[in-house]
């Protein structure tokens, strides 16, 4: 007799750069998956391709411009924990965190940073929590929308003529 799983919840959510809010990703990972798995899909699906550290932001309902991340619950890179003697009471290790243990409802949205000195933000918003699991790989891919940005910036050309 083959045992019956219970089939896994997925979860969609919408990428957006916090600068560029035309250019975003619609990932979908189970709810059994970490934010870890879900920061690696993130990576890979804005081309990325030299490891930073990250933190996940939960903020308070209703908290808005820069007090948002100020009472936020934080979810980072393991790396965070072990090397930052300043590091907040309470922040949590993203890849131990599953997404289902994250309480998520459909509209949420929360922050991801990635890359602490060049900063590239994001606002990832919950567009489903029950969707039907399918065979194969999560977490996934479904759309992508805009060109990613290189993950380095040329400097901007230095203009000899304003001497």
């Amino acid at each position: 007799i083959m045992a019956k799983t219970t089939p896994k919840k997925v979860y969609i959510f919408k990428v957006a750069l916090t600068g560029n809010k035309r250019i975003w990703r619609r990932i979908a990972i189970r709810g059994d998956q970490t934010l870890g798995k879900l920061h690696d899909a993130i990576f890979k699906a804005f081309d990325r391709y030299d490891f930073h550290l990250y933190s996940f932001y939960f903020p308070q309902p209703g908290s808005r411009g820069r007090a948002r991340r100020r009472g936020a619950d934080e979810y980072t890179h393991p790396f965070v924990l072990e090397d930052d003697p300043f590091a907040r009471e309470g922040i949590q290790n993203a890849e131990k965190t599953k997404i289902d243990s994250l309480e998520l409802e459909v509209g949420q949205s929360f922050d991801y940073l990635f890359d602490f000195g060049d900063s590239w933000e994001h606002v990832i918003t919950v567009e489903e929590t029950e969707a039907q699991a399918e065979k194969g790989i999560y977490p996934r891919i479904l759309e992508k929308c805009g060109e990613s940005p290189p993950q380095y910036p040329e400097p901007e050309e230095y203009d000899a003529d304003e001497e």
